[in-house]
């Protein structure tokens, strides 16, 4: 069946019209700020203490805008006689954030949680050499980084928690274990002295029983 000349212009007059009649709503922006969604790309913010300047978010960042250096510091050993060991001190952590696309592959393939994304977005510069920030600045956007949503009650457990738990429940059966065969130790060596002493008793009778009397001394 052939459509009825006209019927597309007034299907887009009838919604036309219905738009026309609901009320319009503005944000009155900057005045009233917008409620942004949890998961919103707006900035990256730096948790300094997981870094381990392991480069790998510089190295897999397609805009090459991460910028780390570093120095190696000797950590004296652990116990005497052991080995001094090196590690890597973070000196700098940039982000050129004029080149950044924010496709997140830093904050996917950090492998320590260094990197979290932030719902922040006011940070416009007049001067684009301003959009280059540094670790100072990436650390205070971890304070507006918002709490990682509730899991799902129906969801897996994550493999970190069965792994913390079982370690935790291993450790509490073997201290179990150990309170249990220190117990029994103590159990026997009370019937073991409760022993003794009846022995003790009897042999102190049995003088008794045996020791000559005043009488016929």
């Amino acid at each position: 069946m052939a459509p009825i000349p006209g019927s597309g212009l007034a299907k887009g007059l009838a919604v036309t019209l219905r738009t026309m009649t609901r009320k319009t709503v503005t944000e009155q922006y900057p005045d009233a700020q917008p409620e942004l969604p949890p998961r919103t790309r707006g900035v990256i913010g730096l948790f300094e203490e997981n870094c381990t300047v392991c480069m790998l978010c510089a190295r897999e960042c397609p805009d090459w805008c991460i910028y780390i250096d570093s120095h190696k510091e000797t950590v004296p050993p652990a116990a005497p006689g052991g080995r001094e060991r090196s590690r890597n001190v973070l000196d700098r952590f940039a982000i050129d954030f004029s080149l950044c696309m924010y496709c997140g592959i830093c904050i996917e393939v950090c492998p320590f949680d260094a990197l979290f994304w932030s719902p922040e977005f006011e940070y416009a510069e007049t001067d684009i050499r301003e959009l280059t920030h540094e670790r100072d600045k990436l650390r205070e956007w971890m304070w507006t980084v918002p709490a990682p949503p509730a899991l799902d009650p129906g969801a897996e457990e994550p493999k970190e928690l069965v792994a913390a738990r079982k370690a935790a429940e291993k450790i509490a059966a073997t201290q179990q274990a150990e309170q249990a065969e220190q117990a029994e130790q103590a159990e026997q060596a009370g019937q073991a002295g409760q022993a003794e002493q009846t022995r003790l008793g009897e042999r102190s009778q049995q003088a008794e029983q045996h020791r000559p009397g005043e009488g016929n001394a």
